[in-house]
């Protein structure tokens, strides 16, 4: 299975069926996203939905417990973390751990919302309550951009610096896999391609065309 949109960069995901099919579980999810070059790409989310709801219903509340709850910190005047996935319902907390004072906003159907820290303090937490993305900056420093994946599914992850992200607990069944970068092209639908988790060893190399990072004002076309 291939899925092309593009040069930029090859994301290869592999489905690991475990001896435990049939159960919760049963299946492991391991993404390794790299470039043209062979050279990892972190921050790229792959998040599987289930094409049965039940199977959305019936997950524990343990596989949702890590996407609950985030923190996003201003350091030397950057978000950190640039992304981060919060499930819908969740909530965010912004913490000005910098010298300058920021003005923390987003302009985002998502969520929308603005305040001022000063440094030191934090934001009451915003909850966000849309699946989707939310780009967030400053408006003091334009450089800073971090984004919000709000997602539908506790089946997601976020690749690290190795380009590397890993998914356990997955039970058998009829899956969409979307692939997520904050660089994807703006107006275009998020790639995805329909797989199932069952025994054996399945592969989906993908490849995404991306451009360069914008200010969140111009990005995705979501404002």
């Amino acid at each position: 299975m291939n899925i092309r949109c593009g040069r930029s960069v090859c994301a290869l995901i592999v489905l690991i069926g475990t001896a435990g099919v049939g159960r919760a579980g049963a299946g492991e999810l391991l993404s390794v996203v790299s470039d043209d070059d062979g050279k990892p790409v972190a921050d790229a989310v792959v998040a599987l939905v289930p094409t049965d709801p039940a199977l959305l219903a019936a997950a524990e509340p343990a596989l949702w417990a890590p996407w609950q709850s985030g923190v996003v910190d201003q350091r030397d005047e950057t978000f950190l973390p640039s992304v981060e996935i919060i499930a819908r319902g969740g909530q965010v907390v912004f913490r000005n751990n910098d010298v300058p004072q920021h003005h923390v906003y987003s302009f985002s159907p998502v969520k929308a919302f603005e305040f001022v820290l000063k440094p030191g303090t934090s934001s009451a937490p915003v909850v966000f309550d849309k699946t989707g993305v939310a780009a967030i900056g400053c408006n003091i420093h334009d450089q800073m951009i971090a984004y919000i994946y709000v997602t539908e599914t506790p089946w997601v992850v976020l690749t690290d610096k190795t380009g590397q992200g890993r998914i356990a607990a997955l039970p058998q069944g009829a899956f969409t896999a979307r692939i997520w970068h904050p660089s994807l092209p703006p107006g275009k639908p998020v790639p995805s391609r329909p797989l199932t988790i069952s025994q054996g060893l399945e592969t989906l190399p993908v490849t995404l065309a991306l451009l360069p990072m914008r200010h969140p004002d111009r990005e995705h076309g979501l404002y």
